[in-house]
């Protein structure tokens, strides 16, 4: 058996160790109850929203409305015009019935003190004298409300502690004389501003999270396991399938440096092809592993810009080798085809005969801003031959089997396999050379593949440990058996 002590030496740190490591453990089988499912569900819910905030950096809570054109939208809006239809008819009654304005007034005070920090001594008694519900029900009482007075307050408290950037609404407020619309926007901008204050708060606390992201997230799957049994099994199956793929890329040793006539495989390199295998996974295979589980869709969306900028850098140069690499020198050139090709390309790699039609679109365009930028250099147009050629040629790079497409699709998966060989905290590889118009997007796609990546490992190593250690260190008697079966 190899020492795979020595093998990891120059692992990235984030790789668990497989001879230190020990599968957390599960638990038995138990009766499914309801109780049960919902407290899975919190469990799930909170971690999901921890990840979340910590893994996506512009995360931010937003005010949550159903569409207006939807069932529950015009539900919705039907119920909140009827009642500040029955405001407004008490407020013209007469007498004025002001029951609905009371409740009202308690729901604003209860929203200004929600925003007040424990420094706000002062506001908050001044809100408790002016906003004394007793005492304005004392008022209407005797019939001497002034709810322009209190209006006026409101006003200002909420300008006193709203971010600058709700200056405008606060300025609106002071503009409305109406009682029903004043009522109206002013709980809209109260939940504007709680929504705010979230929000910085989120801020305030993101470097405390990140720092204790790790173990949390650890500790609340354990829960999970705990509570469902047998939550690693689809796992256990990519990365099974990652090792039988590794093993059978590895070139034979030379001879007498392995009994087995192949290298030895890594942890490292296991890992990565499995990371890099989610960023192709057929959407028809359920099998997701569960540890990846809450970054699918981030996954799924760097999968969809690997694809969409290997074919921009395969479109730039079928370009430059038919107009000459002049014209992609051209200030803005660059720039203006690869919005072009971004735009007329936008979700149509997932099927092939979208992708026909879009790049047949593309060829088109390609030509259209070919013909200025040859222009610009004062060089003869681009014959109707060569137009045929590059038009055909862009065409033809629907096929998965292109040899241009096929060629930068293998130096993209190169350099981010590369980005995670590279581990976290060491400088990143430069872009290969044929992909420079490509480079500062590649580099941005592969620093956020790497830090998903690395944040992966770091807080699912020990899940990953026994599974590797199985695969890759089998007991004595089991060495000869294909990994996996």
């Amino acid at each position: 058996m190899p020492n795979h002590r020595e093998e990891q030496a120059d692992e990235p740190t984030d790789v668990p160790r497989l001879e230190e490591l020990e599968s957390p453990a599960g638990s038995p089988p138990q009766n499914v109850s309801l109780s049960h499912l919902m407290e899975l569900q919190s469990c799930v819910s909170n971690l999901s929203l921890a990840h979340e905030i910590v893994v996506n950096q512009d995360f931010r809570f937003k005010s949550s409305s159903p569409p207006k054109d939807s069932l529950e939208g015009r539900v919705a809006e039907m119920v909140h015009r009827a009642f500040w239809d029955v405001l407004r008819e008490q407020l013209e009654s007469s007498p004025p019935n002001h029951r609905q304005a009371v409740a009202l007034l308690r729901e604003v005070k209860t929203m200004l003190l929600s925003l007040l920090l424990p420094a706000h001594v002062g506001l908050r008694a001044q809100l408790d004298q002016v906003l004394d519900l007793e005492l304005i029900q004392q008022q209407v009482d005797r019939g001497s409300l002034d709810l322009q007075r209190l209006a006026a307050f409101i006003t200002s408290t909420m300008a006193g502690l709203c971010a600058p950037v709700r200056d405008p609404e606060i300025r609106s407020l002071r503009l409305l004389t109406d009682p029903v619309d004043l009522f109206r926007e002013v709980l809209r901008v109260l939940e504007l501003m709680k929504k705010d204050m979230v929000n910085f708060t989120l801020l305030s606390l993101r470097p405390h999270l990140a720092r204790q992201a790790v173990p949390y997230e650890r500790a609340k799957f354990q829960e999970l396991l705990h509570r469902q049994p047998g939550s690693l099994d689809h796992t256990s199956s990519w990365l099974q399938r990652a090792a039988q793929e590794e093993r059978a890329a590895l070139t034979p040793s030379p001879p007498g440096s392995d009994p087995g006539g192949r290298r030895s495989l890594s942890p490292s390199a296991v890992l990565n092809r499995a990371y890099m295998g989610l960023l192709h996974w057929d959407p028809q295979d359920h099998r997701y592993p569960e540890t990846v589980l809450m970054d699918r869709d981030r996954l799924d969306t760097l999968g969809q810009r690997v694809d969409l900028l290997a074919l921009q850098a395969a479109v730039l140069l079928l370009t430059s080798a038919q107009c000459g690499g002049a014209v992609l020198s051209l200030p803005g050139f660059v720039g203006k085809l690869k919005q072009t090709i971004a735009a007329l390309l936008e979700g149509s790699q997932a099927r092939e005969a979208d992708l026909k039609g879009a790049l047949q679109a593309v060829g088109e365009q390609v030509l259209v801003l070919v013909a200025p930028a040859l222009e610009a250099l004062g060089g003869p147009p681009l014959s109707q031959q060569g137009q045929d050629a590059l038009r055909g040629q862009i065409a033809d790079l629907w096929r998965p089997s292109n040899p241009i497409r096929t060629l930068i699709g293998e130096r993209v998966q190169g350099f981010l396999q590369a980005t995670l060989e590279a581990g976290p905290g060491r400088k990143a590889p430069d872009p290969p050379a044929m992909l420079g118009p490509q480079g500062p997007d590649l580099e941005e796609l592969g620093a956020r593949f790497s830090r998903l990546v690395h944040f992966n490992r770091s807080v699912f190593g020990p899940h990953y440990a026994p599974v590797l250690r199985g695969l890759l260190f089998p007991p004595r008697g089991e060495e000869g058996r294909e990994v996996g079966r």
